[in-house]
């Protein structure tokens, strides 16, 4: 079993083995492995339609630069293979299809609450079929969740900081 404290979110929070956290991280690890394993699933799952997982760490890496989260970028950047470039988020795509993916992509990780029916219609322009929708939307809704989480556990950290506490 992994150890906790080399889970994704535990490893980018700054967060310390040797804080006062240590015993509540310790007690919710099951939290950290599930998020792991949610992860994999998210980006490395076994049925993974017409996105597969170079293009979806790439994916990744782009919703994470977009929130300035640039260690979680590059640490799904190791695994975009030939899509590196997608992960830049000024890159807008070559073709129709991919700039329809990448402006759904973007506008859900940064304006979710303005996504509406035609952005899903344009993506059946794109001719993405209705299962790999709801995969773009499963990959999206993870990342919010892990940056959300990272972030979290920064301000922890940060409160730790704060009082001096090691």
């Amino acid at each position: 079993m992994k150890n906790v404290f080399e889970t994704t979110v535990l490893s980018l929070s700054g967060l310390k083995t040797s804080s006062e956290t240590k015993k509540a991280i310790q007690n919710r690890s099951n939290i950290f492995i599930m998020s792991d394993a949610a992860e994999d699933a998210v980006l490395r799952p076994k049925e993974y339609g017409a996105f597969d997982h170079g293009m979806r760490a790439a994916l990744a890496a782009r919703i994470a630069f977009q929130n300035q989260e640039d260690g979680l970028a590059h640490k799904y950047l190791e695994g975009a293979g030939n899509f590196k470039k997608v992960a830049n988020p000024s890159y807008k795509g070559e073709t129709k299809d991919l700039k329809s993916i990448l402006s759904f992509m973007d506008k859900v990780a940064k304006d979710t609450r303005n996504v509406v029916a035609e952005d899903i219609t344009a993506l059946k322009s794109a001719h993405v079929n209705d299962a790999d929708i709801v995969r773009l939307a499963e990959l999206n809704s993870f990342m919010a969740y892990q940056i959300r989480l990272i972030t979290g556990l920064r301000l922890m950290k940060g409160a730790e900081d704060e009082r001096g506490i090691a």
